[in-house]
């Protein structure tokens, strides 16, 4: 199978139009006509995961993070960014990125794949995308959806932390007693927190809100903030079932390493 296929299958639900201006998704290191052996799926595109991809006998590795963002000047193994391009070129592995367009994607992208662990529905954009939609996606910044009946704060805060698999949430209090209308973004969200205050949730699920920015809530929103990797972990599952649903015999794996450069105690 070429790699163009699979690509143009990517790109058909998360057109690479729908990422940010910052980002870098698409095609980071090989070519489109690379016939692929296998692909293995990760959050990050790490060391580890090419190795694991060498190992396989796999060619490609999907990652929802971009190893690259900006250019890079050198290529000397200074940092694991260098060293992961460097691995993979060597051992003609092809690094895949679908980052901020899948985030961008409101019909089975990242936050509706939490959306879904957490039991919520009647969804919609957080922070609607104006313009013609492209392939018919429909597009957004982060969602809004609704528990199936209000919750108990602490009851809901528990719930979360076990169905997204997290160690640690950091929140602020609760501004009422249940919680019913929820906001999510997946990743580094702290952006929304006035859409999602003026939205009226409840609750917004998201990661990386700094020290100073908890006081953003003011009394409006309780946030809940629940790691970034944590946050997006379930994407590896969602880009699998988006290629399997297309081909389905294609060697396709999860990756076994756990990214996460962040360590509990």
């Amino acid at each position: 199978m070429k790699l163009q296929e699979i690509i143009q299958h990517l790109e058909q639900h998360a057109p690479l139009e729908y990422q940010e201006s910052y980002d870098n998704s698409g095609l980071i290191v090989g070519h489109p006509d690379m016939n692929i052996t296998g692909a293995i799926i990760s959050l990050d595109a790490t060391e580890s995961v090419v190795d694991e991809a060498i190992e396989a006998g796999f060619n490609l590795v999907i990652a929802h993070h971009p190893i690259v963002f900006s250019g890079l000047k050198r290529f000397i193994g200074q940092n694991y960014v260098q060293r992961t391009i460097i691995k993979a070129i060597r051992n003609n592995i092809a690094i895949y990125a679908i980052h901020t367009n899948l985030d961008n994607v409101i019909d089975e992208g990242v936050n509706n794949k939490i959306a879904e662990r957490i039991g919520l529905s009647r969804c919609e954009a957080l922070l609607p995308h104006p313009g013609a939609l492209i392939k018919d996606r429909p597009r957004g910044t982060g969602l809004i959806g609704w528990t199936q009946h209000p919750i108990e704060w602490t009851f809901f805060l528990e719930d979360l932390k076990q169905k997204m698999q997290v160690h640690v949430i950091r929140y602020t209090q609760p501004v009422k007693t249940t919680i019913h209308k929820v906001a999510v973004c997946g990743g580094s969200g702290s952006f929304l927190l006035n859409q999602a205050i003026a939205m009226e949730c409840d609750v917004f699920i998201t990661a990386d809100f700094k020290y100073h920015e908890f006081f953003d809530a003011n009394d409006k929103i309780m946030i809940a903030d629940i790691g970034h990797y944590e946050s997006e972990q379930f994407t590896i599952n969602l880009i699998k079932d988006l290629i399997i649903k297309k081909i389905s015999n294609f060697a396709l794996r999860s990756t076994k390493v756990i990214t996460n450069p962040i360590n509990y105690l």
